[in-house]
């Protein structure tokens, strides 16, 4: 361990003992330094590197049985339990994992560090994979449960274990700032068009890369308020409460760059604490921390299933922080609970 990890090591351990219950994220926000540039000071102390082939990892995950599976960004964490199952990595692209319970949009282009981790709690030991990416901030974590298999989880471990493990890693920290084009570089009519002909929402994503436009800023050049409308962040509570009253089914996205995690069902318990507001149900958890909204967002695409309609969140940064539609799949229309909701907030 070189001396400038010697010196993090004792900054950590320094701040540990002032703060006993701080998590690592937050330590190495404190600390100015990435996630996985902690984790890596405690390499065979209950971190055990991994090779980088995500994709054969990824596809023994099925073996642990089942898991809790996490992913995050700054504002919201996404935790669902379940097995990895129906994994399909035939794209470049994007691979995914499509479940009831586990359903994920996986971009591997932008993942490059695991681990294996072993922490303590209480008597026992949290069991972990951890996936990270470039910039050294966590993409995806797999946690065990109780109904997980702890014999597969060591086999994997030391099937993908890494037999010569860097204590230094590789980052690039250049951060992408979303930049926006002045509205007037824009065919707008063009934009707006295309968006009333729309057939799939996953179109639109397209669109926005054809057009040139962020995401907040097609929303403010929406066809018309029909298309995109600006609402008050405490419509999201307003709208989770319903449908958890109403028990309307209803889908959850929550991602960052190497990742969008899924959940679809219905809510049973939501509630605050502090700033973040949660969704707390036995295999579905969901945190958002309130304040760091800066925009909310009802915003309706044309399908050939009908109109479509969500609820889209975002940070200062006009980055997305979570999504949230009527439960739906291909060839069925909208929900008309959903829809009727929709129309209230």
């Amino acid at each position: 361990m070189n001396t400038t990890a010697v010196s993090l090591k004792q900054k950590w351990e320094e701040l540990k003992q002032q703060q006993p219950h701080l998590r690592i994220r937050n330590a190495a926000q404190t600390l100015n330094v990435s996630e996985a540039e902690l984790l890596i000071l405690n390499l065979n102390q209950g971190v055990t590197q991994l090779i980088t082939d995500f994709k054969a990892i990824l596809l023994d995950v099925e073996k642990l049985g089942k898991v809790m599976a996490l992913t995050r960004n700054n504002e919201c964490v996404h935790e669902r339990k379940g097995v990895y199952l129906n994994p399909d990595f035939s794209s470049p692209h994007a691979q995914l994992f499509v479940g009831e319970a586990i359903d994920l949009r996986i971009f591997l282009n932008h993942w490059k560090f695991a681990f294996a981790v072993a922490e303590p709690m209480g008597e026992t030991l949290r069991k972990s994979l951890q996936f990270f990416g470039k910039d050294g901030e966590a993409v995806h974590k797999i946690y065990l449960t109780s109904q997980s298999n702890e014999v597969a989880f060591a086999e994997l471990v030391e099937k993908y274990k890494q037999q010569k493990p860097v204590t230094e890693l590789d980052l690039d920290k250049s951060i992408t700032k979303i930049t926006e084009k002045p509205d007037t570089e824009i065919d707008i009519e063009g934009f707006k068009t295309e968006w009333k002909n729309l057939t799939d929402t996953h179109n639109f994503f397209g669109l926005l890369r054809k057009y040139g436009v962020s995401r907040t800023q097609a929303l403010r050049l929406a066809p018309d308020a029909c298309y995109a409308k600006k609402i008050k962040k405490e419509n999201i509570v307003y709208l989770l409460g319903k449908a958890q009253s109403q028990q309307i089914p209803i889908m959850v996205f929550t991602g960052n760059k190497g990742i969008i995690q899924i959940h679809t069902g219905e809510i049973h318990k939501t509630m605050w604490h502090n700033n973040w507001y949660n969704i707390l149900d036995p295999d579905f958890n969901l945190h958002l921390d309130m304040d760091r909204v800066a925009e909310t967002w009802v915003v309706r695409k044309p399908t050939e299933d009908g109109i479509v309609t969500s609820v889209e969140v975002f940070n200062t940064e006009g980055e997305i922080i979570v999504q949230f539609f009527g439960k739906r799949k291909p060839g069925i229309p909208e929900l008309k609970s959903w829809r009727n909701l929709m129309t209230e907030i």
